[in-house]
């Protein structure tokens, strides 16, 4: 005998004053949102008949109108070096891929905000297959969830920089992110959050307008329109000195100290005048640099910079008082580069020098 469909709705996609709201026209107290919110987000409940501190007709009444999903663990990598990479299968049989770098007591958990992705960067595997469908509030803090209550993981950072373009997905990160944030859900503080994005300069700008002070990340990866518009086609839309403006109008509103994420590509992007570009963009922004070493995949014609050449790179980048670190080449030989996983089958792609 087929199990009865859950319904639609995931309860995880209402944020607490929308549950609030709903569950008011149910004519329930104002207390009850809170102890909804305490089962899912403080004690990790998989189901409603878990919430034994509500009365059994509402447990029953929310299991008729909500799902309360959890992502399946599909696929579980474990590197060298103690990155992890998890492939799960969403309710409707998609995939996404999130990423847990661990560095000293900090872990680092790494989030996918959609399916795929639309902007097709010359350089990363997450385009691959195009774009698919955003996550829904709930399939963004699910993946917290499943390692922090499946895996016993203790999490201490979190960035939106796994599959797709956050800012492309703007309602429901906000979403999620309230929910993250607030301390009747995960309670994480706004400085343990970065958002990444590739120059989506509607989302900046509206982000700037919350009461969100979250940390914000561009990925740069060319300091000049030329050759960022091969790299990353969103540039043609969204020019590199309009996104900097944007990005220092985030600044002023209050937002934190911003990364420039910069992956290193062999003869592409990884010459000293590459270098001096990045360091000005940089000092403009008051922002610190990540470098990161580019993890080959096959369907990607681009090759990693010569070691020689990354320490060039990054002296110049402190020769010009930016300051620079090169990210740890985590999970290497898990594909843990965004989408890799994922896509390890598919076709190879033209390169983009």
């Amino acid at each position: 005998m087929r199990a009865a469909a859950q319904p639609e709705r995931d309860i995880k996609d209402l944020t607490f004053p929308e549950l609030a709201a709903e569950l008011a026209e149910w004519g329930e107290p104002k207390f009850r949102t809170g102890q909804v919110f305490d089962w899912i987000y403080k004690r990790g409940a998989a189901s409603f008949p878990e919430f034994t501190s509500l009365p059994l007709r509402l447990r029953s009444k929310l299991g008729q109108a909500f799902s309360l999903r959890t992502p399946e663990l599909a696929e579980h990598l474990v590197s060298a070096d103690r990155a992890e990479k998890f492939l799960f299968r969403l309710a409707d049989g998609q995939f996404i891929e999130t990423v847990l770098i661990p560095a000293g007591v900090r872990k680092t958990l790494c989030l996918s905000s959609q399916v795929g992705c639309r902007y097709g960067c010359g350089f990363c595997a997450s385009g691959l297959g195009g774009f698919k469908r955003n996550l829904t509030p709930g399939e963004m803090t699910g993946q917290i969830l499943f390692l922090r209550d499946r895996l016993n993981v203790a999490l201490t950072n979190f960035v939106l920089m796994g599959m797709g373009e956050p800012l492309d997905n703007f309602d429901n990160l906000v979403r999620a992110l309230r929910n993250m944030n607030a301390p009747e859900g995960l309670g994480i503080a706004a400085r343990r959050v970065t958002i990444s994005t590739a120059g989506v300069i509607p989302g900046i700008n509206r982000l700037k307008e919350l009461d969100l002070q979250f940390n914000l990340s561009l990925s740069l990866h060319a300091a000049r329109d030329s050759l960022r518009s091969r790299l990353m086609p969103i540039n043609r839309k969204y020019p590199l000195e309009a996104v900097l403006k944007a990005c220092e109008g985030y600044i002023r509103a209050g937002g934190r100290m911003m990364t420039l994420e910069y992956v290193l590509l062999g003869g592409i992007n990884d010459s000293e005048a590459d270098a001096r570009g990045l360091a000005a963009v940089a000092r403009r922004l008051r922002a610190k640099v990540n470098l990161i070493p580019y993890s080959e995949f096959e369907g990607l014609a681009c090759r990693p910079t010569r070691e020689a050449q990354q320490d060039i790179f990054l002296g110049t980048l402190d020769g010009l008082r930016v300051k620079a670190t090169v990210r740890l080449s985590k999970g290497a030989g898990i594909q843990a580069a965004c989408g890799q996983l994922a896509g390890r089958l598919r076709k190879k792609r033209p390169s983009p020098s």
